[in-house]
């Protein structure tokens, strides 16, 4: 057998790497445990990683028992399907779905290394809107898991576009083999077009001005494809707010332009209501869900559909109101602040 050789890190000049690729430890992170341990310690998310949010109020909410089929909508880093595998104690099986092809190959490399077999886990690159679709093959399932936000590995990958704090391409796509890119969405709507996707998506209040700006700056033929172009688009667009208010302002409005950018170039309004829709048929009676949502215009989606099939008796019990991060997980994972938890029971 021939010995597989070692294959040398790439060496740069100065003292950190600053191209993406070069950073050795956001491909692999959980090889650094006591880098990871000191950057989660000061409330940062380890680049590379993903910290799974919410993790013991899901579990408590969801009863995993041993021989049970599980379901996990939005497989990312795959934190949350471990540990619902490990509830499961050797005997069931968890089906994880994810569009993403780039990050999910990883994830399910992780769960094979860390010994959840095809047995055990079995993975499915398919959209969560055709949970009926996977439910035909593999029967109901006994509890589901639907995590809504984008994971943080998608996030810190300047390639994939999702931040306005890196330059990179504007493309914002799961799944970066289908659909347009948001920079090619931009090219293909009206001036109009763009403001309905900025309110309807975040209730950005500075839509008309960032509109006018980017729609101005491509009629001059500046294009704006990259996530630096449309950031400096938004900063010039917001050049009437108050000098003391604008770093704050612009900071909100980017997080707010690039999400509605999002949503819209995967579909992700259809793709939830879809899912909506169909959960109830998925679920063996006493089979639970929970979801977990990031802003208003998701969670709006998931109680309404809630009470609608409470009302028509396809669930027997759903929350009462929101299930909210504790503050101390706040504290160590910021990004958790925005989470907000509904459940129901068939």
């Amino acid at each position: 057998m021939e010995e597989k050789k070692h294959k040398r890190r790439v060496h740069y000049s100065g003292k950190y790497p600053k191209k993406f690729e070069e950073k050795y430890k956001e491909h692999d992170p959980e090889k650094y445990g006591d880098t990871i341990a000191h950057v989660i310690s000061k409330g940062s998310t380890p680049a590379g990683m993903h910290i799974s949010i919410m993790v013991k109020e899901i579990l408590d909410f969801l009863q995993i028992k041993p021989g049970q089929q599980g379901l996990d909508c939005t497989l990312g880093y795959g934190g949350h399907t471990r540990k619902m595998l490990e509830k499961l104690g050797g005997n069931g099986c968890i089906y994880g779905l994810d569009v993403d092809p780039i990050e999910s190959s990883k994830t399910v490399e992780r769960l094979r290394n860390a010994g959840f077999d095809e047995d055990r886990f079995k993975f499915r690159l398919i959209n969560f809107a055709n949970i009926d679709e996977v439910a035909n093959e593999a029967g109901k399932f006994d509890f589901v898991l639907a995590d809504l936000g984008v994971s943080s590995m998608q996030i810190d990958n300047p390639e994939r576009g999702f931040s306005y704090k890196i330059d990179g391409p504007l493309d914002l796509r799961l799944d970066p083999s289908h659909g347009e890119s948001a920079a090619e969405r931009l090219q293909n709507i009206t001036k109009e077009e763009f403001v309905g996707m900025m309110v309807e998506n975040s209730d950005e209040p500075y839509a008309e001005e960032i509109a006018d700006k980017v729609f101005s700056l491509m009629k001059k033929g500046k294009n704006i494809d990259t996530t630096t172009a449309l950031r400096e688009a938004i900063e010039q667009a917001l050049w009437k707010v108050p000098k003391e208010e604008k770093e704050q302002a612009i900071k909100k409005s980017c997080a707010r332009v690039f999400q509605a950018l999002r949503i819209d170039v995967n579909s992700e309004f259809e793709v939830l209501y879809s899912f909506l829709e169909k959960l109830p048929t998925i679920l063996n009676p006493g089979g639970r869900v929970a979801i977990l949502t990031f802003h208003s215009g998701e969670d709006r989606l998931v109680k309404k559909a809630f009470k609608e099939h409470l009302k028509e008796g396809a669930f027997s019990e759903i929350s009462s109101d929101v299930i909210r991060p504790s503050a101390e997980e706040c504290r160590i994972n910021p990004r958790s602040k925005s989470t907000k938890m509904r459940w129901a029971i068939k």
